[in-house]
């Protein structure tokens, strides 16, 4: 089976007219003679194509396929006829079968929002790249949420203020720092002692 993608341009004198989708395309070993599977990779809205994966009905297919196709007609006839003749009757999308036989009207406008929102050629271009970009954030996620000498939710390389440093004995580092005051508050007094002597050791000598 081989397949591949080809930009497909809206029939004219169509809802769709201004519309460019791109289409996969799967050909079977049996082609021509067994119909190709065909998708729309950006959204559409036909009553015979599923608007959330973009399957054309095989039933359709079946129904107009004929093994004297070429791969070129799929485009230029096939996909054409499909999107100017719709089938109500066997659709995918109940949601645009039912509004084009209630509302011919109302089902063009909005066959049209749609291109306008989902088939412009720059859709086209971005259609199937959504799949590559989710894979991306799924692999930068757990990097942002790490803690705990990881990187934290501020992205600051440390760990988060509420962690405190242990020494050996168990102890934290604000009883080293009382600890390192008292040393210093007792060097302070033994000089202040040492003044004292001196002032003595200087009487005497007067």
């Amino acid at each position: 089976m081989s397949e591949f993608t080809v930009k497909f341009h809206g029939p004219a004198e169509t809802p769709f007219a201004k519309g460019v989708w791109k289409i996969h395309v799967e050909l079977p070993e049996a082609f021509p003679y067994k119909s190709p599977s065909i998708g729309f990779m950006n959204k559409i809205f036909h009553p015979n194509i599923d608007e959330l994966s973009g399957s054309v009905c095989l039933d359709v297919i079946n129904q107009t396929w004929s093994p004297m196709f070429e791969l070129i007609n799929i485009f230029e006839i096939f996909l054409p006829q499909l999107l100017r003749y719709p089938n109500p009757a066997d659709p995918l999308n109940g949601e645009a079968a039912a509004l084009l036989m209630r509302d011919p009207k109302a089902y063009a406008k909005k066959v049209e929002s749609y291109v306008e929102r989902y088939a412009t050629p720059e859709d086209a271009n971005l259609a199937g790249d959504d799949d590559d970009e989710d894979d991306d954030d799924e692999m930068d996620t757990p990097l942002r949420k790490k803690t705990n000498g990881h990187v934290n939710g501020n992205g600051n390389g440390h760990a988060n203020g509420d962690n405190k440093k242990t020494n050996r004995n168990g102890s934290n580092g604000d009883d080293e720092d009382a600890e390192e005051d008292e040393d210093e508050d007792d060097t302070m007094s033994d000089m202040g002692e040492l003044s004292d002597e001196d002032d003595i050791m200087g009487k005497m000598d007067d």
